[in-house]
């Protein structure tokens, strides 16, 4: 009886296979003929069906689905179906979650509708699935020119400014201040003159997504990821004890240009005052 059982099953089981084979057979047959059609809606539900019902054929047909979610996005976009896009876009990396195609095609779409923050995003993990992905890099460098002010550049190669910035971090933290709080850290430099001068406890706070992701690589690149805590927030939003243990005992920023009130660093320096600072016994 045991075996008839086990028998039973695996018939069953055989059966199964046997019509999942033919269902992915059948809907592969039909988005071939959905892309000879030009209809590429259709064939980008098929080629759904068959990703999820047969994962094992994620290599054969990566560039054939890759051609078709380009081409319902196409129109997808034409027809001012933006979630619709954004969904389709979701559903594909669900699947090729590490595609630098699709990251970079996706980071285009949210480009060209003036997501820029979200699409150097895109771009960026693009860059970093291929760095030899010469469209992404591209993409990315474009992007970057919008997202990052020309006075930042200039701030970074100011060796006097920065020398300055440095003596005066070392001086506080020499005189006592072990926890630093970096408000707006940009490319994380002030974090790193605070850690080299030896605080034990260092977080910086960056509200661009794009300058967010330029600080963790910048910092990786120092080998201080594990000695740096970066938050992709607003300073305004940074709550104790959820984002950081305690109240710091030193606040850096070098959010000072020409958009000193523009960028809410009066605000935010207030509310670090009340809020994140340790306070003078």
């Amino acid at each position: 009886m045991p075996n008839s059982n086990a028998k039973l099953h695996s018939n069953h089981r055989g059966g199964r296979d046997a019509s999942r084979r033919e269902l992915v057979s059948r809907s592969l047959q039909s988005a071939r003929h959905c892309l000879e059609n030009q209809d590429f809606g259709t064939a980008y539900a098929h080629y759904l069906l068959v990703l999820n019902l047969a994962p094992e054929l994620k290599t054969t047909v990566k560039e054939t689905f890759q051609f078709t979610l380009f081409k319902w996005a196409e129109e997808l976009d034409s027809l001012a179906r933006i979630q619709d896009l954004f969904n389709c876009y979701e559903q594909a990396l669900e699947l090729y979650p590490n595609d630098e195609v699709i990251c970079n095609s996706m980071g285009e779409h949210l480009f060209r509708m003036g997501f820029r923050d979200e699409a150097a995003g895109y771009f960026h993990k693009a860059v970093k699935l291929n760095p030899n992905f010469a469209d992404a890099k591209e993409n990315f460098y474009r992007v970057a020119n919008w997202l990052v002010e020309r006075w930042h550049f200039i701030m970074l190669n100011d060796s006097k400014r920065n020398l300055t910035y440095l003596k005066a971090i070392e001086n506080a933290v020499h005189s006592g201040s072990k926890s630093v709080l970096d408000i707006g850290t940009g490319t994380g430099i002030l974090s790193m003159f605070a850690k080299k001068a030896g605080a034990s406890f260092v977080y910086a706070c960056e509200l661009s997504k794009t300058m967010y992701e330029l600080a963790c690589d910048v910092v990786a690149a120092n080998n201080m990821e594990r000695e740096i805590k970066l938050l992709h927030l607003k300073s305004l939003d940074i709550e104790i004890p959820k984002d950081i243990p305690e109240r710091v005992s030193l606040v850096v920023t070098e959010t000072v240009d020409a958009g000193l009130f523009g960028e809410g660093i009066v605000e935010s320096l207030i509310h670090a005052w009340e809020h994140l600072l340790l306070q003078p016994k």
